[in-house]
């Protein structure tokens, strides 16, 4: 498969000598631009299927008129809290 170039970036020099402060190993500053880039990518990936489930279940439950309300949910949500906390507390002893 044939590479293809992304545009290089002009910086300021004090952040060119941060990210070179950086660098791994034997990593050149291309690895990190492309590994930078890769990871950024995926964030972004991971965070529009966050949003689409999200709309697909606020839709869902618009069709079918089956909510939870949020205060159950945070009250359900502080009892596991207080619960774990309290084997913490149990452990230690």
């Amino acid at each position: 498969m044939k590479t293809a170039s992304i545009p290089s970036v002009r910086v300021e020099p004090e952040l060119r000598a941060e990210v070179e402060s950086m660098l791994g190993e034997g990593e050149t500053l291309s690895e990190f631009v492309e590994t930078s880039i890769r990871e950024k990518v995926e964030r972004r990936r991971v965070q529009e299927e966050f949003i689409a489930r999200g709309l697909r279940s606020r839709d869902q439950a618009r069709q079918t008129g089956d909510y939870v309300d949020a205060d159950v949910v945070l009250a359900n949500l502080q009892r596991k809290l207080d619960a774990a906390r309290s084997q913490v507390a149990k452990k230690r002893k």
